[in-house]
């Protein structure tokens, strides 16, 4: 089966088509780089994906801090790990790197800020 595929690993988004036997890459067309077969093979066999989202700020000079995940996370559990950020609020002040929850829904990845909020 053919199947197509925009690689989401760098900036280049390279558009790609794949051969597909099972689990298995027979040939892939268009991988500007080794990483986009790469992607495929965990396209079919365990997609992953990163998060970037706001959480609420208290007492912050800003009502939000972005936040992102330390490491992607199984596709199917993105809006698991949505629900459990929204639910969250920090206090000001808020640091670049900071924690705001630790192993989210036990998953191996942490959430963490990625700017400073000061306090008012």
């Amino acid at each position: 089966m053919r199947k197509e595929y925009t690689c989401i690993i760098c900036p280049n988004g390279c558009g790609m088509e794949a051969e597909i036997e099972g689990v298995r890459v027979i040939d892939i067309a268009g991988a500007g780089c080794p990483k986009g077969q790469e992607y495929v093979e965990q396209e079919l066999t365990d997609p992953q994906r990163n998060i970037a989202t706001s959480v609420l700020v208290e007492n912050g000079i800003l009502p939000l801090v972005s936040v992102r995940l330390t490491k992607p996370v199984p596709k199917a559990r993105i809006f698991d790990v949505i629900q459990a950020v929204k639910q969250i609020k920090v206090v000001a002040p808020v640091k670049i790197e900071q924690v705001v929850i630790e192993n989210i829904l036990g998953l191996g990845s942490d959430v963490i800020a990625t700017k400073n909020v000061s306090a008012k």
